[in-house]
């Protein structure tokens, strides 16, 4: 029985390996007739990288016809010999139906691209409510859709005749072993068959956090954009959507959205009969400065640097004592409350740097966004005051694909700690140790002769897996945390609160560093979204559930020789967005013009309002929820019953986003922008 087993799993092997090869036939197919240059010189490497890599992510799906064929013909066949002499022919008819399925994929994908120049995304949803007469309509007489499915005949007759010649190939005998040796040779056939399933099944490694994904394509071929989608095989890209419903403003009408936006920007003095009318609403005129001109400003974005453990609550946890010394500076002006821009990294880092809200819809994926920028922007706006702009990032800037959209966005120059760091730099599971990274990036900085100089830099290291050698690093629990025995007996807690010790650390090294170099310099710092250790409220420590502040507010921190604590007006709530007027309404000349979204903390601040939650000067909650929480709270029973306040700011939020998304034409260059 188990030699018919090896020779069968061999030929289930066979047909496993005619997919992968189908798919890299479409890809060369998709590359030939749709590729943006005239030629493909000098694209050797990045064609081998496109093709390797998407062969191995391309497993993530095509693996499970391993599996298919191992349970539909190969068991069965164990103990059904009619079954088993029709193996093959059942193979074949899997094949072909899986053969069809591609085939249908790809000419989905090559019609989408046609229409909207990107491969599946989000816009497929929209089929939905479509008129499906309309549809077929264009499939038939704009696509020709009658010859594509006339193609079906001769490509199912190839691939039945590419199937049988597959598992035709010669398989390799069942060896003659007895006694112990052909025990363990069938046990190790049976191991090395689940290895070998799992080891495709994840993009050839064993590991699932090292499965190829968007962000993990090479950077050689991440810096061509049309490349990058033909990395993307279509089944691949259909189950990614899957993962990413349709954003619901992207749902809506551009005049639906342009109606959510016209009574928010009304609000603010503005009009909104046409969107450069409504940018107007934006604009601000500075009051004069109220600190010297610093040389250097640096934005810090600390990966989960939240406020919590700011707190007096956590005191004794002592992991952001470093921090802290920065807080209680007579010079430092912070706010307790803050409301990230979005809930997770890139949507908070993208909000940053633009001005509005990213709003879920990943602007930093989008072509229109690596081509043109908006007024708001961050970078751009710095540049008009002479500053040169500079962004730093901790992992690589293919990831997210910010080496397109921050230069778009404004920046002079953008740096990659994969970079710019030593090849053996150590690395955690986002990029290059905090420490190193800073390190480095002082280096350059302090290389740099530009006068009047802007960094944003976003650390990564406090990022799950949280597997950093955090001993070697200098993190004793036991010494470090003040708590009780049953706190540190949960391995994850020194795992992830250690890591955050270590990032507070690194992060203010750099700062004073920087300091004895700059002393003029102004420091904003932020994390770029809450963050918790859920097992902590679990602990004697803790007992009790986190409240919503502590889930979702980042630090903020203003630092300048000039400021003082009260330099806010008491304001005790913020959020990401008021960072921008706060920098212009700290330094910029009387009557300069920036834009915003929001006023400066040097105005009195009454809430905030984020496409996520928000927040006033008593109360907190989430957009979706019908409770919320007193500010005040210490303990997360102290729950509220409501409905959330100001939907119509944070409709008007989304809606914004949306719809300047569906007129890119409102995008202009930075250089543009700038005159």
């Amino acid at each position: 029985m188990f030699e018919q087993f090896f020779l069968s799993v061999q030929q289930d092997l066979k047909l496993f390996l005619c997919f992968p090869v189908l798919c890299a036939f479409f890809r060369a197919v998709f590359i030939a007739v749709h590729k943006p240059y005239p030629s493909l010189k000098g694209k050797q490497k990045a064609l081998f990288h496109c093709f390797r890599f998407g062969f191995w992510w391309g497993m993530d799906i095509n693996a499970y016809m391993i599996l298919l064929s191992l349970l539909l013909v190969t068991l069965p066949g164990l103990f059904f010999s009619t079954w088993e002499q029709l193996g093959n022919d059942v193979r074949i008819a899997i094949g072909l139906v899986y053969s069809v399925i591609l085939y249908l994929a790809f000419v989905g994908k090559m019609i989408f691209y046609t229409q909207f120049h990107d491969i599946f995304n989000n816009i497929v949803f929209l089929g939905e409510k479509a008129e499906k007469n309309n549809l077929i309509d264009v499939f038939f007489n704009q696509y020709h859709g009658a010859r594509k499915l006339l193609l079906l005949i001769p490509y199912i007759a190839i691939s039945y005749f590419f199937l049988k010649g597959m598992l035709s190939l010669p398989s390799v005998p069942y060896p003659h072993l007895y006694g112990v040796a052909y025990y363990g040779f069938n046990i190790l056939v049976v191991l090395s068959l689940v290895a070998l399933f799992y080891y495709c099944r994840y993009g050839g490694t064993f590991l699932h956090d090292n499965k190829p994904e968007w962000d993990t394509i090479p950077a050689v071929v991440k810096e061509d954009p049309f490349l990058a989608k033909a990395t993307v095989d279509d089944l691949i890209a259909l189950k990614m959507l899957r993962h990413h419903p349709m954003n619901e403003t992207m749902q809506m009408s551009p005049e639906k959205n342009f109606a959510n936006v016209k009574p928010f920007i009304e609000s603010l003095g503005g009009s909104m009969e046409s969107f450069d009318n409504a940018l107007q609403a934006f604009k601000h005129i500075a009051n004069g400065p109220k600190i010297d001109k610093p040389s250097h400003i640096f934005l810090i974005v600390g990966e989960s640097y939240s406020q919590p453990y700011f707190d007096p609550a956590f005191t004794d946890l002592h992991i952001a004592d470093e921090g802290k010394k920065l807080m209680a500076d007579s010079h430092t002006a912070s706010i307790p409350t803050t409301l990230s821009a979005g809930i997770i990294s890139r949507p908070s880092i993208v909000s940053l740097m633009l001005g509005i809200f990213d709003a879920g819809l990943e602007l930093n994926e989008r072509e229109a966004f690596w081509k043109g920028t908006l007024p708001t922007s961050l970078p751009l706006q710095l540049r008009k005051l002479g500053y040169e702009s500079n962004y730093w990032y901790g992992g690589s800037l293919s990831n997210g694909n910010f080496s397109h959209f921050a230069p778009a966005c404004g920046f002079n120059h953008s740096y990659s700690a994969i970079d710019i760091c030593a090849p053996d730099a150590p690395r955690s599971w986002v990029g290059v140790y905090d420490h190193i990274f800073l390190q480095r990036a002082a280096e350059i900085i302090q290389d740099d002769e530009a006068p009047l100089q802007f960094h944003f830099i976003y650390t990564t290291s406090n990022h799950g897996p949280y597997k950093m050698p955090l001993k070697k690093l200098g993190f004793d629990a036991k010494k470090v945390m003040k708590v009780q025995d049953d706190v540190l007996q949960e391995k994850i807690i020194p795992k992830v609160l250690g890591t955050y010790w270590y990032s507070d650390r690194a992060i203010n090294q750099f700062i004073c560093n920087m300091k004895k170099q700059y002393p003029d310099s102004l420091f904003i710092v932020t994390g770029d979204h809450g963050a918790q250790c859920s097992e902590l409220q679990h602990t004697s420590f803790m007992k009790r559930e986190y409240t919503f502040r502590e889930l979702h507010s980042p630090v903020l921190m203003f630092h300048h020789k000039d400021l003082s604590s009260d330099a806010f007006l008491g304001n005790r709530i913020g959020s990401h967005i008021n960072i921008i007027p706060t920098i212009f309404e700290l330094i910029a000349p009387n009557g300069f013009v920036y834009y915003s979204m929001f006023n400066s903390l040097t105005e009195r601040v009454k809430y905030c309002v984020t496409p996520y939650h928000w927040v006033t000067e008593k109360y907190i909650g989430a957009y979706g929820d019908t409770y919320y929480q007193p500010l005040t709270a210490k303990s997360g029973t102290e729950i509220l019953q409501g409905n959330a306040p100001y939907g119509d700011i944070c409709a008007a939020e989304k809606s914004l986003t949306a719809y300047i998304l569906q007129h890119p034409e409102h995008l202009r260059l930075a250089e543009d922008w700038l005159q």
